[in-house]
């Protein structure tokens, strides 16, 4: 059985994920940060199913936190196969309200996370191990909302591309790009700004959690073994590169 981490499963799109995982038969580390509860309900959804897991507590921002969640994975169960840096925080606000607070979290959480995590799991990956970055669409057109999530979510796409040339041959690294998905993220549209997102997204809705799961199962899989350093956008056809 293959071993898996995915960071910020408690919920949304890591929740889907790491329960796709475990239903097509890898063991999943399901990382979460403060709700335990969340965490314990995805556990016992993936044991009900007939899957594997663990949940672990560790804040991806602080690097001895994520290598000692890595360390107890791997000492449990041995080798990894998969990393999924999901984790992250979306603070709305432009640069004029912005505060230098607000933009060292969402940098610490979404870039320095995704950094810490493949950092602290070298050691213990397979051989021929796969590693997937969740970005986002707001990498390639920017936010109106939030100037550090585009940057972080940028950023972590650098970072995506540096890791597969230099962890190849052995090492895939690629990422999933979510355009406007179906988790709290959207939770305070309006039923109108609901319907206008709607109405702009090509395929006439917005997507859902589970389909970023599939996407990130592919490219995990060995179906992807000839892909390394490439974005995978999953977003209706709002944002076509």
């Amino acid at each position: 059985m293959k071993n898996v981490i995915v960071t910020g499963a408690s919920r949304g799109i890591g929740k889907a994920i790491a329960i796709t995982l475990a239903s097509e038969g890898y063991r999943v580390a399901i990382n979460y940060r403060e709700n335990r509860e969340n965490a314990l309900k995805v556990l016992e959804e993936i044991r009900q199913n007939g899957g594997e897991g663990e949940i672990y507590q560790a804040d991806v921002s602080l690097y001895d936190e994520v290598e000692q969640m890595v360390k107890d994975f791997h000492s449990k169960y041995g080798r990894i196969y998969g990393l999924v840096a999901n984790a992250g925080i979306y603070i709305r606000r432009n640069i004029m309200e912005m505060s230098i607070e607000d933009w060292k979290r969402t940098m610490a959480v979404n870039l320095d996370g995704a950094f810490y995590l493949v950092k602290a799991s070298l050691p213990y990956l397979e051989t021929h191990a796969s590693i997937v970055f969740i970005a986002s669409q707001l990498a390639f057109k920017g936010s109106i909302s939030s100037v550090a999530y585009g940057a972080s979510k940028a950023g972590m796409l650098g970072l995506m591309r540096s890791l597969a040339l230099q962890l190849a041959p052995n090492i895939r690294v690629n990422a999933v790009a979510p355009g406007t998905i179906d988790t709290d993220m959207i939770a305070g549209y309006s039923p109108e700004e609901r319907r206008k997102r709607e109405k702009e997204i090509p395929l006439k809705r917005i997507g859902r959690p589970e389909e970023i799961a599939s996407a990130v199962s592919f490219l995990l899989s060995e179906k992807a073994s000839y892909i390394t350093g490439a974005t995978l956008h999953v977003n209706g056809g709002f944002f076509i590169v």
